[in-house]
């Protein structure tokens, strides 16, 4: 068992030393005012709707704590961070500008842990890390601070238990990603494991369509290659299958993946022996959940516009803008930073694709509904500030939020 004075897992204990430093920087008097007035307000010409739940989930705020407590109660060591501890810029700015040294991947996404000494201290992001990177850094010897969240440590159970049974862990996932690397990793705890990520239905019909008509080895290795275990071997490993997820992913598509394999696997052996074939368990993310949930009930009567808050390489935050945008224009930005008041612009991610613009004259005159939501790693304070430069932009100040009609009223 690792060492307590090695390995910090359920924080450090300074969580009352550093609340006030976290709610100086992230808190916000706009989203609280919303919160209390039933989260919509009509202000003029404009009403705004803030999502039931946005932002912050449980463990992102735990990952963020965890880190600001490292900081002070190291404040002469050096720190790392393996990536980044959330996909939320401005947060990760906020830590470099503590003195946390992070560490990023390579091209191929492999870590070079070789200036970390014994001495030093390295935090594990919410994603969590490779079985093969923390093994490394256990060999070390430095202390290590994990904040890896509590939902994808679920995951990761459900994968290990999928190997230990001889079952193949299909995940839904971007192989690409740190959460799904540190998923699939999990499969090499026993000799046979293996597991292959499917990152959308299109992808899971051609696995699926493999699984019941077969097909050409070299074919498949070559489309899936990248994303499977090492000597994947599609005759042999997709005999026995557990579904599992990337826990930001969209719910509806994780949802239709299980199904299209679970059918799958009934054609190729039948209903009566589907039990020896194949294993599913919703392991997607509670606050994930509530927050797709929340803009679907918001998209029973769309607002005009909808503004999604957070990092253009937040999954659950691209996913929240794909919903929206079913239903209403919508725009992904970073931060309140998009948005320029005075030269009535929005700098946004196309949603869907990667590809970022600035649009002029985005925000029309006239009667408008404007909601907004966020993703998981964005805290209030980026969630007030946009609300308040889209309010400049039709020439509202605070004091006309402050004093608006609001739902309850």
């Amino acid at each position: 068992m690792a060492s307590e004075k090695t390995y910090f897992r359920t924080g450090l204990g300074l969580k009352r030393e550093i609340l006030p430093v976290l709610e100086g920087e992230y808190h916000s008097q706009i989203v609280d005012w919303l919160r209390r007035h039933g989260y919509s307000a009509s202000v003029g010409e404009l009403t705004i709707h803030l999502a039931e739940e946005f932002g912050y989930c449980y463990g992102v705020d735990r990952a963020v704590q965890y880190a600001y407590e490292a900081r002070h109660k190291f404040p002469d060591r050096r720190l790392f961070l393996v990536g980044e501890i959330i996909h939320n810029p401005h947060v990760n700015k906020r830590l470099r500008e503590t003195g946390i040294e992070f560490l990023m991947p390579s091209p191929d996404g492999r870590f070079d842990f070789g200036v970390i000494t014994p001495d030093d201290v390295v935090i594990i992001p919410a994603f969590g890390v490779t079985l093969h990177d923390f093994k490394a850094l256990r060999e070390i010897g430095c202390l290590l601070v994990d904040t890896t969240c509590g939902s994808v440590l679920n995951v990761w159970r459900r994968v290990e238990s999928y190997a230990r049974e001889g079952y193949t862990a299909i995940i839904h996932g971007k192989y690409f990603h740190e959460e799904t690397k540190a998923t699939a990793s999990q499969a090499s705890r026993h000799p046979s494991g293996a597991y292959l990520i499917i990152r959308d239905s299109q992808e899971a019909r051609v696995v699926c369509d493999y699984i019941v008509e077969g097909g050409e080895r070299d074919v498949f290795l070559r489309r899936f290659g990248h994303a499977c275990s090492e000597g994947f071997d599609p005759d042999r490993d997709l005999l026995k299958i557990g579904v599992a997820n990337q826990t930001t992913m969209l719910a509806s598509e994780t949802t239709k993946i299980a199904e299209q394999f679970r059918s799958a696997m009934i054609q190729r052996y039948g209903a009566d022996d589907l039990d020896r074939h194949y294993r599913h368990f919703d392991t997607l993310c509670s606050a994930t959940q509530d927050r797709q949930d929340a803009v679907i009930k918001m998209m029973k009567s769309p607002p005009d516009i909808m503004i999604v808050i957070g990092g253009y390489n937040s999954s659950n935050t691209n996913h929240l803008a794909r919903i929206c945008a079913e239903h209403t224009s919508t725009y992904h930005v970073e931060d309140s930073t998009c948005i320029d008041p005075d030269a009535g612009t929005i700098t946004h991610k196309v949603v869907g694709t990667d590809s970022v613009v600035t649009e002029r004259a985005w925000l029309p005159g006239g009667t408008l509904k404007i909601g907004f939501t966020a993703g998981a790693s964005t805290p209030n304070n980026k969630i007030g500030n946009t609300i308040e430069r889209v309010l400049a932009t039709r020439g509202v100040g605070l004091e006309g939020l402050f004093s608006a009609r609001t739902a309850d009223e």
